[in-house]
């Protein structure tokens, strides 16, 4: 009886070898790939590279981040979800990975159902800035103007279709107001506009406008996010001015083909969610105005799906065209 037991506990365990996926077993055996879409030296590209150096101490294979940008990062989006889906290709994505595709009258991928998660990086706001010499000295006081006047007060981003633009017209249609809409080639050249006297503020994260708020060139007027930036703790959020319930956040996580093994995703979110637990990461990613966060995979799953829900009935109700 007991020989007859070992023998069917054998073969059960060689079933479950024969089931498990070779790509599980023994993962990582070579190097791990994470694709990012936009320029080098960005916060995309920083927070894979910041990620990537401390998940490959524990992994024990090299995790090498490439540069695919272009079309506000579909590119690279679109090359993760055809690449084989065996966690050795992997996305950077960011909450544009999500706008862009909301944005798209075709999109070339599905921005959750072609993906399976595995952890939130980090979330940061948005600043709401205007010039130190504009009339507008506080969210209530543009809104204000913009409401008498919808469609005269103007704000500028870093393009059409980027997260930037769709805050700004998320914010009018929370605020009952139509703004003005002015899309630049990049967040400097929207500051420099802001600066110039062009627009009448500008969103941007807090990297693009930190050294002029330090200036005294620009004034912050509201953070974007639920709760007040750590980075510039006396400035409230625009959900504190009145319009209840406004959040919105850029984020980075990252991101697997569909059909990646469980097994492999799981690993991978593991040593994400440690390397996040490390104090030397977390000062750096506040450092770029982030704040370290991770999740489960099915938590991202989650929000990846309700973040294109979100932005696509916005560009829908806002008749915002599509390209």
């Amino acid at each position: 009886m007991n020989q007859r037991r070992t023998l069917l506990l054998g073969a059960a365990g060689a079933a479950a070898l024969i089931c498990t996926p070779l790509s599980a077993q023994g993962f990582p055996e070579r190097p791990i790939k994470i694709l990012q879409g936009f320029a080098p030296g960005g916060n995309a590209d920083t927070i894979a590279r910041l990620i990537g150096a401390e998940m490959q101490k524990v992994l024990g294979q090299p995790i090498v981040v490439e540069t695919m940008s272009g079309a506000g990062g579909t590119i690279a989006s679109t090359a993760v979800a055809r690449a084989k889906p065996d966690g050795y290709t992997l996305l950077l994505a960011t909450a544009g990975h999500v706008v862009a595709a909301a944005m798209l009258a075709k999109p070339p991928y599905r921005p959750a159902a072609d993906y399976e998660a595995v952890s939130t990086i980090t979330y940061f706001p948005f600043l709401i800035v205007t010039a130190e010499s504009s009339k507008y000295t506080s969210l209530p006081q543009l809104l204000a103007a913009a409401r008498s006047a919808p469609g005269t007060v103007s704000f500028g981003s870093a393009g059409i279709g980027t997260t930037h633009h769709l805050a700004g017209e998320l914010l009018g249609r929370m605020a009952n107001t139509r703004l003005l809409h002015v899309p630049y080639r990049g967040d400097s050249a929207s500051v420099t506009g802001l600066l110039s006297g062009d627009v009448a503020f500008v969103i941007a994260p807090p990297t693009a406008v930190m050294a002029q708020v330090k200036a005294g060139k620009v004034r912050a007027i509201a953070t974007t996010g639920p709760q007040r930036w750590p980075g510039l703790p006396d400035v409230p959020t625009v959900a504190e001015q009145g319009v209840s319930g406004y959040d919105v956040r850029s984020w980075a996580g990252l991101l697997a083909p569909a059909g990646t093994p469980p097994s492999v995703v799981e690993r991978l979110n593991a040593e994400a969610l440690k390397a996040l637990q490390e104090p030397g990461v977390r000062q750096k990613l506040a450092d770029i105005g982030g704040e370290a966060r991770g999740s489960t995979p099915k938590e991202m799953g989650t929000m990846l799906a309700a973040e294109y829900d979100k932005w696509s009935k916005l560009v829908a109700d806002a008749s915002i065209p599509k390209e």
